[in-house]
């Protein structure tokens, strides 16, 4: 699950940093009937402001008021739900870094000591993470005895366990 925003991947025009960190604060600006809003994000070296454009010359009429709203206040809840919204993430030219921005919730150590365990993970917020390193930590292992077990065949899933997944899986590990 999520404990912060993650750190927003884009070359500043200022210091030449390419990290910069959401702090759920957004700009609307109305012109007539059309609206721009931007997400305000700030260098972590120098603390320049960058905009990422959430509307452009959008007719007032067709922003659902809640939305507008949530602009209003400053909701850092629609900053996480924007950033993690790739046709937003496409449209400014950003990636995101989720290191550190996120833990791991194993309900317990009581499991750790079972010989076989059928284990079920969910994601709360779509958060790219390598399964490896996330079953090592959650059952107490390093990553090479992770990948170990793997090509052994004693830690089996339905998905591919190398790269990186965001959405929930299964997995059956076998000591």
């Amino acid at each position: 699950m999520p404990t912060c925003l993650p750190t927003v991947l884009r070359r500043c025009h200022t210091c030449s940093s390419e990290r910069f960190r959401a702090n759920g604060k957004f700009r609307v600006n109305a012109n007539h009937k059309l609206l721009d809003a931007w997400l305000l994000v700030l260098c972590t070296v120098c603390g320049d402001t960058a905009k990422l454009t959430v509307l452009e010359r959008t007719n007032v009429r067709s922003v659902r008021p809640e939305l507008l709203d949530r602009m209003h206040d400053n909701d850092p809840g629609l900053a996480a739900e924007l950033l993690q919204d790739p046709v937003l993430r496409r449209r400014n030219r950003i990636a995101l870094d989720w290191a550190g921005a996120w833990r791991l919730d194993t309900g317990g150590s009581d499991h750790l000591d079972r010989e076989v365990m059928d284990v079920s993970v969910r994601f709360a917020a779509r958060i790219p993470v390598r399964p490896v390193r996330l079953i090592a930590e959650g059952c107490g292992l390093a990553r090479a005895e992770v990948e170990r077990l793997i090509t052994e065949g004693r830690l089996v899933s339905a998905v591919r366990l190398s790269g990186k997944l965001s959405d929930g899986f299964t997995f059956t590990l076998k000591r």
